[in-house]
């Protein structure tokens, strides 16, 4: 069967969950080929060779570009077999199976995208959480690297490779799509295949590795081998992990270890500054937690990028405040990119958060993906915004100061200053992070 399979966004990255199906479908005998939404344009002559299409949908971003791909498929192709797979598969069924999609498939999704590439149309269910074992990305069939985000660091810019030694999270906060497809587990990628594909990705050039798990330490042990096993292999190789802020304080003893792998910072969903939002998320840390967490993380030189989602049902202004307050007084305004000010609350189809907004949850928007609901701070965050995607060529810093006065206005009685040189120099990716 020829199948094609089509990535339209990956948080910058060249997409793994493009190159790890490809492996499984090649090994199943199945011509593939892949296209990249990211970076390349839109192939008609790829629809043509193809006998069935399937659309990567890891995120909301990914999922909202590849329902307009996946309306262009059949509108060129109306008989054409297309699939749609991922976190994000399950997110308005009824806007996709039937009209856009013949299948969609969520979870561990690789045996179940085989089998339907070999033309085994039959609905064997939404979410697969089978224990699998991983053919290595096939990461020939993409671009090269240099097309993607780079690290920069120190002045530098490094190539990098991205690569999951985990899938899901064994936790539950109400927010995240997580726990409606994994519902609390976790599934682990073998050692071997992890370290091969690192290894094919240093042969493309990357000097820099991104782990893309939900959350690193899940599965501590399976991850402090992987890194270790990867520095002893390669020296000179850095790399980033993403750790919930209650871990990176929990497994305090790993920081040493994972410093002297080559680890520059740790991605950690902060959220918002306020203990009762942070309860009503579940995310299982306080205020003051998140900055024992970026304490404790520069001790062993490892700096924290935080992730943040200023806006929810329940945010007032005060709470935004405290938001940039805490990123000065945690000398952080380098290491936030200025989208992260602006994120908003999304409820998807099954979102856990649904019970605790209650009457806040208005209608379902299907094209939106994400249940609906407004605040006297929607205009704000419309504001910050603009100032955020203005400023995209703009150092952090003047960005964070023309959003903060937008938020303080003639409040703003105090003039933050940070020390000379902390701002720049911070590592970051090229490309701003968000879902």
């Amino acid at each position: 069967m020829r199948v094609l399979l089509v990535s339209s966004y990956e948080n910058g990255h060249q997409p793994l969950h493009v190159a790890s199906p490809a492996a499984a479908l090649l090994a199943a005998g199945h011509e593939v080929r892949c296209l990249d939404l990211a970076v390349e344009e839109w192939d008609p002559g790829l629809v043509d060779w193809a006998e069935r299409v399937a659309f990567s949908v890891p995120m909301h971003t990914a999922m909202r570009i590849a329902l307009r791909a996946a309306a262009a498929v059949r509108r060129q192709r109306p008989e054409l077999p297309i699939c749609l797979y991922g976190l994000y598969a399950p997110v308005s069924r009824d806007l996709t199976v039937g009209r856009l999609a013949d299948r969609v498939i969520a979870g561990e999704y690789e045996p179940a995208l085989v089998a339907w590439a070999g033309g085994n149309d039959a609905d064997t269910g939404l979410i697969q959480l089978g224990r699998g074992v991983f053919d290595v990305p096939a990461r020939h069939l993409l671009p090269g690297l240099e097309r993607y985000a780079h690290l920069r660091a120190g002045g530098d810019e490094r190539l990098v490779g991205y690569v999951e030694a985990s899938h899901g999270c064994v936790h539950m906060c109400r927010h995240c799509p997580l726990p409606t497809v994994y519902d609390g587990r976790i599934r682990i990628v073998g050692k071997d295949t992890v370290l091969a594909d690192v290894e094919q990705l240093v042969a493309m050039g990357a000097q820099h590795i991104t782990f893309g798990d939900p959350d690193f330490l899940n599965g501590v042990k399976h991850s402090l081998a992987v890194a270790e096993e990867m520095h002893e292999r390669f020296p000179d190789l850095t790399f980033d992990v993403t750790v919930k802020v209650e871990h990176v304080l929990e497994h305090a003893h790993v920081w040493p270890r994972l410093a002297a792998a080559g680890c520059l910072f740790v991605v950690s969903a902060v959220e918002c500054l306020t203990d009762d939002i942070l309860r009503r998320l579940d995310k299982g840390h306080t205020a003051a937690q998140a900055s024992e967490a970026v304490a404790l993380l520069r001790e062993h030189g490892i700096e924290t990028r935080p992730s943040l989602m200023p806006f929810t049902p329940w945010t007032t202004v005060g709470d935004l405040r405290d938001i940039f307050d805490w990123v000065v007084q945690n000398d952080l305004i380098g290491n936030v990119d200025p989208v992260q000010y602006t994120i908003r609350l999304l409820v998807p189809e099954g979102s856990l958060i649904l019970g605790e907004m209650g009457a806040l949850a208005g209608p379902y928007d299907a094209d939106a993906l994400s249940y609906t609901w407004s605040s006297q701070l929607d205009d704000l965050q419309r504001r910050l915004a603009a100032i955020a995607e203005a400023g995209a060529d703009d150092p952090p810093a003047n960005v964070f100061y023309r959003m903060r006065s937008e938020v303080f206005g003639g409040d703003d009685d105090d003039d933050p200053q940070i020390q000379a040189g902390s701002v720049e120099g911070r590592p970051r990716m090229t490309e701003p992070w968000f879902c």
